[in-house]
């Protein structure tokens, strides 16, 4: 027998972020509690995003109360209950693998959840002004990060190719690797000029270059763009491995990003990879936003799968108020380190 129930909390940013959505000054999460006959409780954590996650919709809560309510009924939820809630997918077999193990947080025990190992990650860089962006870049650069992404399409494109050139003229591609995020900012019918000039800073690849839902106009970029493209937003609201596999085949992007709040959790962001491998599509994942409850399940699982490219998990210093855990940035890696011990004070108000 299974008990569930669930409890907000809105994170708060340190600095606000900036995206080409907007500013993002806080940020909400819904955190399953699921209890066994032992009373071990396993946490996970639905994330939502405004504006961009599909379930970010007036009756989420309700969805969530409807779940934790009829838990015993769990199988049918990861089935297809929850294809059009993801986060709340991703929070219920979030939840039901901690509780698997223990109810200790560690899901996936590996030589990164004993601290042996980190996980490279690439050092995000928010949109602002150029100071703004430059102040960030050289803080990253500083503390050991080799690889940054930069959120672009906020400011004028010339004040960031400006920036970009800024680096370059002191890390060459094969010192500091660079990844911009535009988010969908760029225009179609300017979007490969502005990826010409981009390539001649040796760029990595770019993420979403123009809005998600523009298939046709997608596959022409992929096709002719200078730089490899990774789509993110597109693959949000998929329902299943077949679809999936169409959009790829489709449009044949050089990389996918994988959120798994976004696309429903561990079990579907693998079918993803899995129709990725098939066409040779490379991938990394990253967090969306979620607090340390989140980011500890995708670390634990991406660890799993051997990915040697830097992932995109440096998301938990972002928040005054995140959950207080195991997670360490050190030497520009994620690490899950003895020193620190989860403490779930914040939960439990």
């Amino acid at each position: 027998m299974f008990k569930a129930h669930f409890k907000k909390h809105t994170l708060v940013f340190k600095k606000p972020g900036g995206t080409s959505r907007g500013i993002l000054t806080t940020k909400d999460s819904w955190f399953i509690f699921l209890k066994n006959e032992n009373q071990e409780t396993g946490i996970g954590e639905c994330s939502i995003i405004k504006g961009l996650s599909i379930d970010d919709r007036p009756d989420f809560e309700i969805k969530l109360e409807e779940v934790c309510k009829n838990i015993e009924n769990f199988q049918l939820y990861l089935d297809s209950g929850l294809n059009d809630f993801p986060a709340i997918r991703f929070g219920l077999e979030m939840a039901l693998l901690d509780l698997k193990t223990g109810g200790n947080r560690v899901l996936f025990s590996s030589d990164f959840t004993s601290g042996k190992v980190g996980i490279p990650i690439n050092g995000l860089i928010w949109m602002g002004s150029f100071l703004e962006m430059k102040e960030q870049i050289i803080s990253k650069i500083e503390d050991g990060f080799r690889c940054l992404k930069l959120k672009i399409g906020a400011i004028n494109f010339g004040e960031e190719i400006r920036l970009l050139k800024l680096i370059r003229k002191e890390f060459s591609s094969k010192e500091l690797e660079i990844r911009v995020d535009a988010n969908g900012a760029f225009r179609v019918n300017e979007a490969l000029e502005k990826l010409k000039i981009l390539s001649k800073l040796e760029i990595h690849s770019i993420e979403q270059p123009i809005r998600a839902g523009q298939v046709e106009e997608m596959e022409k970029i992929c096709r002719l763009s200078p730089i490899p493209v990774a789509l993110d937003e597109e693959l949000i609201g998929l329902k299943n491995t077949q679809q999936a596999r169409q959009l790829l085949e489709e449009i044949e992007p050089q990389f996918v990003i994988l959120k798994p709040s976004l696309l429903g959790g561990i079990s579907k962001s693998e079918e993803i990879i899995k129709a990725a491998k098939k066409l040779k599509i490379g991938w990394w994942a990253t967090s969306a936003l979620e607090a340390n409850i989140g980011l500890n399940a995708i670390a634990q699982w991406v660890f799993t799968l051997k990915n040697p490219m830097p992932q995109g998990l440096g998301t938990g210093q972002l928040f005054e108020n995140n959950i207080p855990s195991p997670l360490v940035i050190k030497n520009a890696s994620l690490f899950h380190g003895s020193q620190n011990k989860w403490q779930l004070d914040l939960l439990n108000k």
